[in-house]
Order: C-alpha cells, then sequence, then structure tokens
C-alpha cells in the first residue's frame, strides 16, 4: 500500500485526488484486479495497528492516504507550525559528506521527514546502511523563515534543511 499510495497509484490504476485521498472502495477494488485482495476489515485492521501510521482514513472511513512520504505530486493540506527545539534525522553514515556539504534534501521525497526521539531515527538510518542520527537545531531554523509541518502520523516535515543546522544527536556503533 505504501507503494501505491505515496508512490505509483497508477501500478494499480488508481487514482488519487490533490490531496492523496483515495477512495476506499476504489482502493480495495483494484488491489483485488491486481491480485493483491484485502477485505475492508482488514484494511481498517491494517491501518490502525501500525506502528508507524503511515496511512490516513478519513472521517467516515470513505477515503484514505499516505500520511506523508509521498514522491508524487500531492498536496496534504498541512498548515505550517512551530517545531520543537530540535528533531532528528536518520541517514546513513555514508551519506554524511554530501549532507553537510550540501544540507539535508528531499532525494526523491516530496519534503526531508524528521523523528521527535533520536531511537526513531536511528531506525530510520538502519535501513539506508550505517546509521547515523543527525540533530536539528528546528526552532532556529523556523525563527529564520522555514516552514515546518506536522504530518498526521507525527513526523515533522520541511522543504530543506541547510548544513549550518546540522549536528549530531548520536551515532550508532
Amino acid at each position: 500500500m505504501s507503494l501505491v499510495l505515496r508512490h505509483k497509484p497508477e501500478e494499480i490504476g488508481l487514482r488519487l485526488d490533490q490531496h492523496g485521498w483515495a477512495r476506499v472502495d476504489d482502493l480495495l477494488k483494484n488491489l483485488k484486479k491486481a491480485n493483491r485482495k484485502l477485505s475492508r476489515d482488514e484494511l481498517f485492521q491494517l491501518v490502525e495497528s501500525s506502528d508507524k501510521k503511515r496511512f490516513t482514513l478519513s472521517e467516515g472511513r470513505l477515503h484514505i492516504r499516505a500520511a506523508q512520504g509521498h514522491s508524487i505530486d500531492v498536496d496534504l493540506g498541512l498548515e505550517a507550525q512551530c517545531p520543537p527545539d530540535e528533531l532528528y534525522h536518520g541517514t546513513a553514515s555514508a551519506n554524511l559528506d554530501s549532507i553537510f556539504s550540501d544540507g539535508l534534501n528531499p532525494g526523491r521525497r516530496r519534503q526531508v521527514h524528521f523523528s521527535l526521539d533520536p531511537d526513531t531515527a536511528e531506525s530510520v538510518g538502519q535501513r539506508h546502511g550505517k546509521p547515523v542520527v543527525l540533530r536539528v537545531d528546528a526552532l532556529k531554523m523556523f525563527k529564520d523563515g522555514f516552514d515546518f509541518f506536522q504530518a498526521d502520523n507525527s513526523v515533522w516535515l520541511t522543504n530543506k534543511v541547510p548544513a549550518v543546522y546540522l549536528g549530531f544527536g548520536i551515532t550508532a556503533e
């Protein structure tokens, strides 16, 4: 579902609206056509039991979308807000030279993602290689005019982080 709702809805012939929402009925029907059958109850259980809370159901449970992490052009309709003093970004140590030269960029995604705590950021970084956690001076960035957004699943987002706002949180061994 992450692939379909965040990156490639066309993979199963699904259409998302400008805010990333798809009709639950359309998702289930199109998954079935693609031999990936999922019942309505299984879908709701998947959304509700997910520890990462990657998906959001609309009020009335008629629509579903990915909470964040899109590579396709969607407007999640999130309001800019003041972030905590510090946020954390997990990455692989192999990326550090580039990051400290060019800052954090979203890469294939629409925005850079942050965790509220170093442990969560470390688990994200492990997916990319030897993990390193970077501390981001989010409040200073905000005061300097950068917008921050908080997704439905509490992940913090911004468009770019210049290297001057970065420091080491923890380095995993």
